[in-house]
């Protein structure tokens, strides 16, 4: 800090109580401008963390109140009004934050998920279940998507949309043909897709209308010990069953630089390396950072500890 400056102090240090103090003094109607709009994007708000051990325990003090409070002050200045809300994907949510949200969004219809690892399966599946109005989902990549998708299938009778942000193997396109078989857009990009996972997509999603896996590294299914065969083009079989749609979506150039960054992170795209919201962008879907929304500025810091002995 330089001669004559004075000390800076971010938003999350403060305390709750003094940042309350600090929202009261807007008028009620600069505070809902935005918020009491139907699109609510909290994606500037993400986590910051460490990782220690394969094991390892996240320790959430302050920030995690902080949260909380922000999530108070727009929900309930939303007044039941949001039809689309975003997370973004390194946003550690709780059980607790996940089910006060959905209480407070009824009549939600997109939603962009924010990481799963606080979220426990009894929270998740009490959330969908006020989410009955939902058609559309952008979620980070699960280890167990059965129960997701059966809960949905279940709960939001009208849902049409999903995009993964993460792999799609097997046992995610099985279950989404189980669960989901009314699915009319699907967008997979950026990952590892074997053609027999896109063949079971194909096949088993009669329905479907757009499918966007754009940027992925396609590899044909060969027997161990061959190694993986990575496609440069899609054979006749795949465009075949992709000629019912109404639109399919792929690049695998290699002058593309977004193919380009997919092969280079081996499948697993490290979103963080690039362009700020481009994790958000879909030429399969609505463009859901599309429009004026309304965006809450605050950089929340977790604190990530080791596990206490």
């Amino acid at each position: 800090m330089e001669e004559g400056d004075f000390p800076v102090r971010r938003w999350e240090d403060l305390d709750n109580d003094i940042l309350l103090k600090i929202l009261t003094f807007f008028d009620r109607f600069e505070l809902s401008a935005g918020v009491a709009h139907k699109t609510l994007d909290l994606s500037v708000l993400k986590s910051n963390f460490i990782k220690r051990r394969e094991s390892r325990t996240y320790m959430w003090t302050q920030s995690d109140k902080t949260l909380t409070c922000l999530l108070k002050i727009c929900l309930n200045l939303s007044c039941g009004n949001i039809l689309t809300l975003i997370f973004h994907y390194n946003l550690y949510v709780c059980n607790d934050q996940l089910t006060y949200t959905a209480e407070r969004c009824p009549r939600l219809k997109r939603l962009v998920m924010p990481a799963w690892n606080r979220i426990e399966k009894t929270g998740i599946c009490r959330a969908i279940r006020m989410w009955e109005d939902l058609e559309s989902l952008m979620m980070p990549s699960i280890v167990n998507p059965p129960f997701v998708m059966e809960e949905i299938a279940m709960s939001c009778k009208i849902f049409a949309e999903l995009k993964i942000l993460g792999p799609c193997d097997m046992l995610f396109a099985s279950t989404l043909v189980s669960f989901l078989p009314n699915l009319k857009v699907l967008s997979v990009r950026c990952t590892v897709l074997s053609k027999s996972v896109l063949v079971t997509i194909l096949d088993g999603l009669k329905k479907l209308e757009v499918l966007n896996i754009s940027n992925c590294i396609v590899i044909e299914d060969l027997p161990p010990p061959a190694p993986k065969k990575i496609l440069t083009e899609l054979d006749e079989l795949i465009l075949e069953k992709a000629s019912r749609l109404c639109k399919f979506l792929t690049c695998m150039s290699d002058s593309c630089i977004m193919c380009q960054r997919t092969r280079n992170d081996e499948g697993l795209m490290r979103w963080y390396k690039y362009e700020e919201g481009l994790w958000k962008v879909d030429e399969g879907l609505k463009d859901i950072s599309g429009g004026k929304l309304h965006s809450i500025c605050w950089n929340l810091e977790m604190e990530v500890c080791e596990p206490l002995d």
